[in-house]
């Protein structure tokens, strides 16, 4: 994008994060940047850079962040936990959160959303990881605002998910136990080529609504990328070919030996399988031919990361710092079908009648002419949970009730903690999730108890609503 006399505004996902911190420099040549992130206040604003604080788990903060945005760069992924208790799939936490920055993209007049997500392969079968990256996808573009999808392979930078821990793996191994999906095919793309993907795309009107695969100048297979990086750091391993080393087992192994969490490592791995290139079909001129060998981008990884380690050195000054209290909040997600023709606002009225007599006698709930819910015990007439509709917040595809009160709830702690259903765009399918909730009770109590029952009258409704979906299916005889 040239210059214009009024420099575009570009919110930007994921400001703080290791992709965005790099990009929102690029940005500021040409651009005023909304940057994003969970603790945005806590920033200081520069001459072309507001910082503001959102939780992309509200639709309202979603709304709020977006507010005066031309163009919108989506650098967000949920593969570890956003809660005190994190109780769902990294898939259903996406749909969330993608689904209401779409919403908020479209209520705010955004010229176009420019998405980075991963090369697609053609398998029917698709890793978890893979077929969420697709997903948000899908509900990016589903409320109309023009999507611009960057697909990339391994990005080689000092940070981020998959380089750092196959350079961690070279690092700490003397000898490698290669297991067969090391010898799969990917495209690797140096992080500096991806940000010019990324750049080149806000406001081309050309590759506009497309989804444009990156990679760099070699097609390669992981093993190939294992010895590169260990020469590049001075090492020379031994390798060791496994034929027996299941997926499972190779997850496994590589979050003990690397140390990054299981919510990761385990989606990442299970991706490997698919080789990952780039198709001639999917690539354009302009953003998708990277120059940068993968050895050259190893060596500007390792040299930028040593850097970056000098620059952070603790002074002084950083000492005696006081860490924010942690917060005792829990988000529950979880995935439902729906009776053909249903829409969202029928599951939460549904569930409210089916809690009361799937717990009858012990607990029953009572309903207002507001929508306003009270979940009660029989021999009670104090509520457990209060649940206050929001006739403001909620549509056919979203119903939104908030935690107002109730013996289960911390009243004193308890400032954003609702409950929502929310269908998905194309989907005959709904999420029900419970977001920044305060329990009252002692926190191990909470987790082994009033938590785990959650989990279990969930997985109850959402075989109930299997078993009426395929009652409804059977022909009824004459």
């Amino acid at each position: 994008m040239s210059e214009t006399k009024r420099r575009p505004v570009v919110a930007l996902t994921g400001a703080s994060g290791y992709i965005g911190q790099n990009l929102l420099k690029k940005l500021t040549k040409y651009a005023d940047v909304i940057a994003l992130s969970r603790n945005g206040d806590h920033k200081q604003d520069t001459e072309h850079v507001t910082w503001r604080s959102c939780d992309l788990y509200s639709m309202a903060d979603a709304e709020k962040g977006l507010e005066g945005a031309d163009f919108a760069v989506y650098l967000v992924h949920s593969m570890l936990p956003s809660a005190k208790l994190t109780q769902g799939s990294f898939e259903d936490m996406d749909v969330i959160l993608a689904d209401n920055f779409a919403q908020a993209a479209k209520k705010q007049g955004l010229h176009q959303i420019v998405y980075l997500s991963g090369i697609i392969p053609e398998s029917e079968k698709l890793s978890r990881h893979l077929r969420s990256r697709l997903e948000v996808e899908e509900i990016l573009r589903a409320y109309g605002v023009p999507v611009t999808t960057i697909r990339a392979g391994l990005i080689v930078g000092p940070k981020g998910s998959s380089f750092p821990i196959l350079k961690k793996l070279v690092k700490r191994l003397p000898f490698m136990a290669l297991p067969k999906w090391t010898r799969t095919k990917t495209h690797p793309i140096a992080l500096k080529e991806v940000l010019h993907a990324l750049n080149k795309s806000i406001g081309n009107d050309r590759l506009s609504n497309r989804a444009i695969d990156v990679g760099g100048p070699e097609i390669m297979t992981y093993q190939d990328m294992m010895v590169q990086t260990a020469e590049s750091l001075g090492k020379n391993p031994r390798i060791l070919p496994v034929p027996f080393m299941t997926v499972n087992l190779s997850r496994l192994w590589v979050s003990l030996t690397t140390g990054t969490p299981k919510e990761m490592v385990y989606p990442l791995v299970e991706s490997l399988v698919h080789p990952m290139t780039a198709k001639p079909e999917n690539m354009d001129p302009e953003v998708s031919y990277g120059q940068m060998s993968f050895k050259d981008a190893v060596q500007t990884a390792i040299e930028d990361e040593k850097q970056e380690e000098e620059n952070q050195k603790p002074s002084k000054n950083t000492q005696g710092i006081k860490m924010p209290a942690v917060q005792h909040d829990v988000r529950s997600v979880q995935r439902i079908l729906l009776p053909e023709g249903k829409n969202a606002d029928w599951a939460a009225q549904y569930y409210v009648h089916w809690l009361s007599t799937t717990l009858d006698p012990f607990v029953h709930t009572e309903t207002d002419h507001e929508d306003n819910t009270q979940i009660c015990l029989r021999l009670s007439r104090t509520p457990l949970l209060e649940l206050s509709y929001s006739h403001e917040r909620s549509t056919s595809d979203r119903a939104l009730f908030y935690i107002t009160g109730g013996s289960f709830q911390n009243t004193k702690r308890n400032v954003r903690g609702r409950l929502e259903f929310r269908k998905i765009p194309g989907k005959q399918e709904c999420i029900v999730a419970i977001h920044d909730y305060m329990p009252s009770l002692p926190w191990f109590v909470y987790k082994y108890t009033q938590a785990k029952a959650h989990l279990i009258v969930m997985y109850w409704f959402r075989k109930h609503i299997e078993k009426m979906i395929e009652q409804s299916r059977v022909p009824h005889s004459v």
